[in-house]
C-alpha cells in the first residue's frame, strides 16, 4: 500500500479519481459507488470530475477494512462513519472549550470579579466601567 507523505494539506482536493483508487488500492468504479452511497464524497473541480484529498483516501481505506477485513455491510459502515464525525465535532469542542477555560484560568482572579448594581448595570472588577445591561429579573 502506498503511504502519502506528510507534509500535504490532509483537505486539500488533489487527486483524481485514478489516483484516489490507486492510492486506496481499489477500482476507480468502486469509488463511485461509494460517492453515489454517500461514504466517501469527494469535492468536484470545475469539469465535475471528482477529487479526492488525503483524508477521502484514508477514509476509503477505513471503509474497505470495515467492509473486506470486518465484514460490515454499507450501512453499519454509513453508521460508524456519522458516528465518528460527530465523535470528531464533539472533540472539537471540548478541545476549544478546554482552550477558553485555560484562557479563564490564566486571567488573574480579581479581574474575574463582578458586582451588579440595583440597575442591572454590570462590572468586571472592582473599578471597571459597566460592560452590559441585563434583562430584570421581574418579567
Amino acid at each position: 500500500m502506498t503511504t502519502l507523505p506528510a507534509i500535504i494539506d490532509r483537505d486539500a482536493a488533489v487527486f483524481t479519481i485514478s489516483v484516489a483508487a490507486r492510492l486506496a488500492d481499489m477500482h476507480p468504479q468502486t469509488l463511485r459507488g461509494y460517492d453515489k452511497l454517500g461514504l466517501v464524497v469527494p469535492r468536484r473541480a470545475r469539469g465535475r470530475g471528482r477529487r479526492y484529498s488525503a483524508r477521502d483516501v484514508d477514509r476509503l481505506r477505513l471503509v474497505q477494512r470495515l467492509s473486506q477485513g470486518e465484514g460490515i455491510n454499507l450501512a453499519g459502515i454509513r453508521h460508524i462513519l456519522r458516528l465518528q464525525a460527530e465523535v470528531d465535532d464533539l472533540t472539537e469542542q471540548v478541545e476549544s472549550l478546554a482552550d477558553a477555560l485555560r484562557a479563564a484560568r490564566a486571567v488573574p482572579a480579581a479581574s474575574r470579579l463582578f458586582t451588579a448594581d440595583s440597575g442591572g448595570d454590570v462590572r468586571l472588577g472592582a473599578r471597571s466601567a459597566p460592560r452590559r445591561r441585563l434583562l430584570a429579573l421581574t418579567r
